[in-house]
């Protein structure tokens, strides 16, 4: 029976090519969309789950209320972590770690000892030894229990280690990092992370030296791990403690820091579960980590389910919209004594049938785009293809879909009576038209919020990656690494400007872009007569070249000059909004304070120097020496020549030292490709889903054809012109369109406002988006109704009306 089922269906198939093609790409296409995100929010969710003690591991984090609002930051002083292991006995065991560039973490030269060359790497970060207990970090070499305790110990990952190490055995191999050969570094650990996904990416492990060991400076992220059956909102509270005891004492010991009592008094600590770092930490958080969003799976896992529950609907349309086709089959079957279970069971068997091939081919289709959907989602996801699980789950989906999606089909096209039937009489389908309209404007208004979407995306990226940030990024090459160069760096530095492509030099490891050096400080006006606190902002080093090189605007006063000795040791440059922050209205000659005390020379007009997500801060330059980064201004379009021409004076000044460089258009690009990489991949499914629900459209098209065919055929044999019939077919659907953009306008505009929230800088919702979006949700409705209306325009009306 299952045999002739199985025959009689794939003859069905045949039979009708154009529709078996539709239906199972369609199903195909959902299916391959639903297994792309299916991966990407479970290696998403993966994320820190390889911990035995997950559930009593925490970071902790500072809540102090500013200006109304509460902010909330990681960084806390050096002697945090002690304290709370000492003091709170809930705390088993407590551990921290830097990763400020200040501090000599992030990029660094390194060097196998006994090797005349060294390579630039990123990922260096100071880490207590209780750090790499807390994070059970899979040691393949050495012990994670004295792995750090050597002040010139590293662990590194064992990526890195094959790289730098390819014959093997890195561990007990000596190191020079930043050309420091009185200090080299002894590699007493070897980690493999390729087994776990851990919020914790960094692969260069440095002993962290105890230095700086007070209450008021806050440079380090702290983690601990508590004891079983803690109460955690009680210990959040006895925490304060560390306030009143340790904080406020140190800070009253100085007139600079005493300013922050208050603030300190209303402080709140929270602590936030490990396994939530990666996908819940809120971005205005900077712990310097890259981060999922909870909201992208979510938003995703949305996208997965429509895009499936489209494709079922599609194929339930498609196959009630052929139904006259086989109503004559049902008839003579019917009449021959076939039951109606039978007719279920046959329906069924083709439905199964469909969605095992629709699952065959969209898993195969999801393998082929895998590679472009890794590569914009900087994921290295496969198709779990040795996974049994994954081949029983697939199989059992296929069989339960194929089912759901048959059952309508099944009982409707069994239910059709033999005599109606075979007389021709039968009417299909004349009773859903409100469910199907509702189908329609159900898919489209889906489809439109998803196209507003794309089209804001795409708008808010060009945005950022063309606004004017008040500095010149173009054609600025930056040489990493220069520190190797030591005393040479100021020849270099002359020698770069005799090339006549050259315009500007400037040494200095602070730039507007990401992976650079930074420095939090605290500034106020010497001689303050208020007890105000201090305005937080940033005190950059850099040299007498800088502000011309990067294009800066000086829009008061000067800026610093070679020829006055002066400037190098008392003079200052701010920005706009430290001169606003800090309520100078003349700001030219007065005097501030960060515990070293500056005279203002110069305002220099605003500049972004971090992610448009945020505002500019204050920022306070000063000339002293950053000498790993080099910014040369370019000054004409052949960036080949001009390359090769930095790069042979390097080798002239370096030896055999590998020239390292970036530019710095490419850099700031960076800041922003997890915003880019997320548009990207909701792009991709948008248009999975924008192209399902076109199919969904085509078999509704279809099924309206089915359905007035007599009727248009009549209407030809009376004489009515070409225009028309494409008028009756097209214009009902097109009225179902735009009740379908009236809904989605206000749903698109809602969560897209939300959206756009992260962003401190942002394009305006204006009605041209919106008005765009509609316009292409029709354009495209038109498109996939026309074939069907051309098509039935077209008819032979003898072969309708034959019958009757």
């Amino acid at each position: 029976m299952i045999r002739n089922y199985l025959h009689i269906a794939w003859r069905s198939l045949k039979k009708d090519s154009l529709f078996a093609f539709i239906k199972i790409g369609g199903f195909a296409i959902g299916i391959a969309a639903c297994l792309l995100i299916t991966l990407f929010i479970n290696d998403e969710l993966s994320y820190d789950k390889h911990y035995a003690d997950s559930e009593r591991t925490y970071r902790v984090i500072s809540e102090i209320p500013i200006n109304g609002e509460v902010l909330k930051n990681v960084y806390f002083q050096l002697p945090l972590a002690d304290v709370l292991e000492s003091d709170f006995p809930e705390v088993e065991k407590a551990g921290k770690y830097n990763s400020s560039e200040l501090f000599g973490a992030g990029k660094k030269t390194i060097q196998p000892y006994g090797e005349t060359k060294s390579v630039i790497e990123d990922g260096f970060v100071f880490v207590s030894q209780p750090m790499l207990e807390i994070l059970e970090l899979p040691f393949v070499e050495g012990q994670p229990e004295n792995a750090l305790t050597d002040p010139l110990s590293l662990v590194i990952s064992k990526k890195k280690a094959d790289k730098l190490f390819p014959k093997g055995d890195a561990l007990g191999k000596t190191v020079i990092l930043d050309y420091d050969t009185a200090n080299p570094y002894k590699i007493t650990g070897v980690v493999d992370r390729s087994s776990i996904k851990s919020h914790f990416d960094y692969d260069y492990l440095m002993h962290l030296r105890d230095t700086n060991f007070n209450w008021v400076n806050t440079n380090y992220i702290t983690y601990i791990k508590v004891q079983k059956n803690t109460d955690i909102d009680a210990l959040k509270t006895k925490m304060l403690s560390v306030v009143d005891k340790y904080i406020i004492p140190e800070l009253n010991q100085n007139e600079m820091t005493k300013k922050f009592v208050d603030l300190y008094k209303q402080a709140k600590f929270d602590l936030q579960p490990i396994s939530d770092i990666h996908l819940k930490t809120e971005s205005k958080i900077f712990d310097n980590l890259k981060h999922g969003d909870i909201r992208f799976v979510w938003l995703f896992a949305a996208i997965a389910c429509f895009v499936l529950l489209l494709a079922s609907i599609n194929f339930i349309n498609l196959s009630t919209a052929k139904s006259a086709n086989r109503a004559k089959e049902v008839g003579l079957r019917k009449t021959i004594g076939a039951f109606r279970k039978n007719l279920v069971f046959q329906f069924l068997t083709e439905s199964i049938l469909l969605s095992f091939i629709s699952f065959v081919l969209g898993i195969l289709l999801a393998w082929a785009i895998l590679p472009w959907f890794n590569t914009i989602a900087l994921k290295s996801i496969g198709i779990p293809w040795s996974s049994p699980l994954f081949y029983l789950i697939a199989l059992v989906t296929a069989l339960l879909i194929g089912i759901v999606a048959g059952l309508y089909p099944a009982f409707y096209l069994s239910s059709f009576k033999p005599a109606k039937v075979l007389k021709g009489s039968l009417t299909t389908g004349s009773k859903n038209k409100n469910l199907r309209g509702g189908l329609v404007v159900f898919q489209f208004a889906i489809s439109i919020i998803l196209i507003i979407g794309t089209l804001i995306i795409y708008k808010q990226m060009d945005y950022i990656l063309n606004k004017e940030l008040g500095y010149n990024k173009e054609q600025v090459l930056v040489v990493q690494g220069a520190g190797v160069l030591g005393d040479k760096v100021d020849s270099f530095k002359k020698q770069l400007l005799e090339l006549p492509m050259v315009s500007n030099v400037s040494v200095s490891d602070y730039l507007p872009v990401e992976g650079t050096k930074r420095n939090g400080n605290t500034f106020k006006k010497i001689d303050d007569p208020t007890e105000a606190v201090g305005v937080p902002g940033q005190v950059w080093a850099i040299d007498h070249d800088y502000v011309k090189t990067l294009g800066l605007e000086i829009t008061l006063g000067r800026d610093f000059s070679i020829d006055r000795p002066s400037d190098a040791t008392d003079a200052v440059l701010i920005n706009q909004k430290m001169a606003l922050e800090l309520e100078l209205e003349n700001p030219i000659g007065k005097r501030i304070t960060n515990g070293d005390d500056w005279v203002v020379v110069g305002v220099v007009k605003d500049f972004h120097f971090a992610s448009l997500r945020d505002n500019i801060a204050p920022l306070a330059l000063v000339i002293s020496n950053s000498p790993d980064m080099i910014s040369v201004r370019i000054g004409t379009s052949d960036l080949n020549e001009s390359i090769a021409a930095i790069s042979e004076i390097w080798g002239r000044n370096v030896g055999n030292q590998a020239f390292n460089y970036t530019f710095l258009d490419d850099d700031f690009a960076k800041m922003h490709d997890d915003v880019r990489r997320m548009g990207n991949i909701f792009n991709g499914f948008a248009l999975f889903a924008i192209l399902v629900a076109c199919l969904g459209l085509f078999a509704l098209s279809a099924f309206m054809v089915e359905q007035r065919q007599k009727e248009i055929s009549i209407r030809l044999v009376l004489g009515a012109p070409f225009k028309s019939i494409y008028k009756l077919l097209t214009v009902d659907f097109l009225r179902l369109i735009l009740i379908a953009v009236v809904i989605a306008i206000p749903v698109g505009w809602f969560a897209m406002q939300r959206w756009l929230e992260d962003f401190a800088y942002r394009i305006s919702l204006d009605w041209t988006i919106f008005l765009l979006a509609g316009a292409i949700a029709l354009a495209v409705a038109l498109v996939t109704i026309s074939y069907q209306s051309v098509s039935a325009a077209l008819i032979q009306p003898l072969k309708s009306l034959r019958n009757e």
